[in-house]
């Protein structure tokens, strides 16, 4: 596993300082087995890890070249702008496609936030958000019906919650305080990200409140592929 990892690190190390371009190729399996002294399969081993991790793409048949990770988009977290309008602004070949709004069973943390009782009904309306053709992030927004007494019949046509709210008469919007966390993908959120176990997924919860007013509209829990953001706090 160390003679793994070792030749990882020198892989990185000459992607990182520029040795080689994106769309290069990389040594081939039997060149790095011979350089490190290890069986090919160690050498197949490190570049399958590389390529979970973003920084290779493979050829049938041609070998492994230098993944293109200058898509690095800069997500401002402010809470008055909507992620939508932040990603056309910047120019993105952008989509915000629905995938779900359900109810939840209770919840202590998300109900107190709502101000919702526990016989309310909450529910749970889910976009993935999509740059380049690529899924790199799963908005969740959780909503109370007594706020939005209609949730359950249009809930499935809501891409953008800010547009949603602005339907409701809520005009503008501030959000809490920010929870940041690292997690590492569920099966289910692999599948819709399009990524690996390795690929981290930073986590940002919080509430939206109507500004006039300083009710509570949504808690939100919004998951970003760490490796296709850079962050402006």
């Amino acid at each position: 596993m160390s003679e793994e990892i070792d030749i990882m690190d020198h892989l990185i190390e000459e992607i990182q300082r520029g040795k080689y371009d994106p769309d290069d190729k990389l040594p081939s399996e039997n060149e790095l087995a011979d350089l490190f002294r290890v069986p090919r399969m160690t050498a197949r081993k490190a570049y399958v890890r590389l390529q979970e991790l973003g920084y290779v793409y493979s050829k049938q048949g041609k070998g492994s070249f230098v993944q293109d990770r200058h898509l690095r988009i800069p997500l401002i977290l402010s809470g008055h702008v909507s992620f939508s309008q932040k990603m056309i602004e910047q120019g993105y070949d952008y989509q915000s496609k629905n995938i779900f709004c359900e109810p939840i069973d209770y919840n202590n943390k998300i109900y107190q936030s709502l101000g919702a009782e526990e016989q309310d009904r909450v529910f749970k309306v889910g976009r993935l958000r999509i740059i380049e053709g690529q899924a790199i992030a799963l908005h969740i927004s959780y909503v109370a019906e007594s706020m939005f007494s209609e949730i359950e019949r249009t809930g499935r046509g809501i891409t953008s919650m800010f547009e949603f709210y602005k339907s409701q008469g809520f005009t503008e919007f501030r959000s809490t305080q920010t929870l940041l966390s690292v997690i590492y993908p569920s099966k289910y959120e692999r599948e819709l990200l399009a990524c690996s176990s390795l690929i981290p997924l930073l986590v940002l919860e919080s509430e939206c409140l109507d500004s006039a007013s300083g009710r509570t509209l949504e808690y939100s829990r919004i998951l970003y592929r760490a490796d296709y953001f850079t962050y402006v706090i």
